[in-house]
């Protein structure tokens, strides 16, 4: 048993310009972003997609291609929504810390095509938390904030909630994370990241076998 750290991908690990890629779809498919929304960025869409809707990222885009009325490609879509990522390099150095200092995984409100692509989409994050820790929140079958995917968590890793740490940019999955008795921080810059990962690891020092 040790330290677990559990990372938000979206603006902590990487600048997500959100608009860059509802630009990128409207040019792609002819729907502005009020249509956009309408037909898929909504809880029977998008938000279902998150919290596990779709087993897979081929029966994902099928249906998102049914809404949207326009017939992508999977590398159309992945390509557009890596153009709205930037990595933070000083962010993905408290990751490179994390791992030092305990195992580190991925936690991203994504659906399953993301989820599938994630070591595409974000390959800085690959020599970080390896293939299998890159996760979307649709491989837990819930979405944050919701309790039940930081349970999953801590299921999957086999990890008490009180050896467990979480960054999230969103005061709410932060609140999230805390309702199941997870040690979590609201990401604002990244030398606070890295301040937190080595404080929770050094107040747990002592106590972790």
């Amino acid at each position: 048993m040790g330290l677990l750290f559990v990372f938000d991908m979206d603006d902590v690990l990487y600048d997500y310009d959100w608009r860059v890629r509802m630009t990128g779809l409207t040019e792609l498919t002819g729907h502005d972003f009020a249509e956009l929304r309408r037909r898929w960025w909504h809880e029977r869409g998008e938000w279902a997609a998150e919290a596990g809707h779709w087993p897979d990222g081929a029966s994902y885009l099928k249906d998102w291609v049914a809404a949207i009325g326009v017939d992508l490609t999977p590398e159309q879509w992945l390509a557009n929504r890596g153009s709205a990522m930037t990595p933070r390099p000083e962010s993905l150095a408290a990751v490179a810390r994390a791992s030092e200092l305990g195992r580190v995984t991925l936690l991203t409100n994504n659906g399953p095509l993301v989820g599938e692509n994630l070591a595409t989409l974000a390959p800085e994050l690959v020599p970080l938390f390896g293939v299998d820790h890159l996760r979307a929140s649709s491989h837990y079958g819930a979405r944050k904030p919701d309790p039940r995917v930081f349970e999953g968590v801590l299921r999957a890793y086999d990890e008490p909630a009180e050896h467990t740490f979480f960054a999230d940019d969103m005061a709410v999955n932060v609140e999230g994370a805390r309702s199941v008795g997870i040690t979590a921080h609201l990401y604002r810059d990244p030398a606070s990241l890295m301040a937190a990962v080595e404080h929770f690891a050094t107040s747990h020092s002592s106590r972790v076998h």
